[in-house]
């Protein structure tokens, strides 16, 4: 199979069937074949039962259901697990992130680049809550990992399998995929992506994840010294 994408969701029971449809469109033109991972990290709502309609009418989504809610790095750490695909696409359930995107995500990795972060240079978030801290953070991260990217917190991504297949990820350490594989003496590119408003649900993140981001950034740091 050439690639898998894979959704971490919760409580997204309004986005579910658009962001499908607009991956199956996305996906459609792609030789090789390729799947749909869904997980559901302890979805509260109806997320659960709108997926398991959508295996029922398309077998070839993959959905995993996590006990509860873990968060998006365990949820990410179970889709990589299942995907069966060369290149692995990651991105949110939340249609911020455009899967029209995917195509010139997966063009970039084939020119020879072992993972493609996705760059949202026009982005549709608040500035004081999600911007400007965002922008702190990649600063920050950029100069004590030495990957140096725009938007570390961009979940849209492709890679390929056997570099997703041999980073450990928990606690929130899906942010820091791009500096955990650089470690691996990859090569990494950077697009810009499409980012749209939230229109469904609400956002799961908040200022209270900073001090987690921090201790798993001298997490990162300890791994790349020694």
């Amino acid at each position: 199979m050439k690639v898998s994408v894979i959704i971490p969701v919760y409580n997204e029971q309004e986005n579910i069937p658009i962001l499908y449809g607009q991956l199956k469109a996305a996906l459609d033109g792609i030789d090789g074949g390729s799947e749909i991972i869904v997980v559901d990290d302890g979805s509260n709502d109806d997320t659960l039962g709108i997926l398991r309609q959508l295996h029922k009418e398309d077998p070839s989504l993959v959905v995993v259901r996590l006990s509860r809610n873990f968060g998006q790095t365990a949820a990410l750490a179970a889709g990589i697990k299942q995907a069966q695909g060369e290149i692995i696409v990651t991105l949110d359930g939340d249609l911020q992130n455009d899967p029209a995107d995917i195509p010139r995500l997966i063009a970039k990795l084939e020119e020879g680049y072992d993972l493609v972060n996705g760059w949202r240079c026009d982005r549709k978030d608040p500035f004081l809550s999600r911007r400007l801290p965002s922008r702190v953070a990649n600063s920050l991260i950029s100069s004590i990992t030495n990957v140096k990217l725009h938007d570390y917190g961009c979940t849209l991504k492709a890679f390929r399998r056997d570099i997703a297949k041999s980073i450990q990820l928990y606690g929130e350490l899906h942010r820091f995929i791009p500096a955990l594989v650089g470690n691996l003496g990859t090569a990494i590119a950077e697009v810009t992506v499409n980012h749209r408003p939230r229109s469904y649900g609400k956002s799961n993140y908040g200022l209270g994840r900073t001090v987690r981001v921090v201790l798993d950034l001298l997490t990162i740091k300890f791994l790349s010294r020694y």
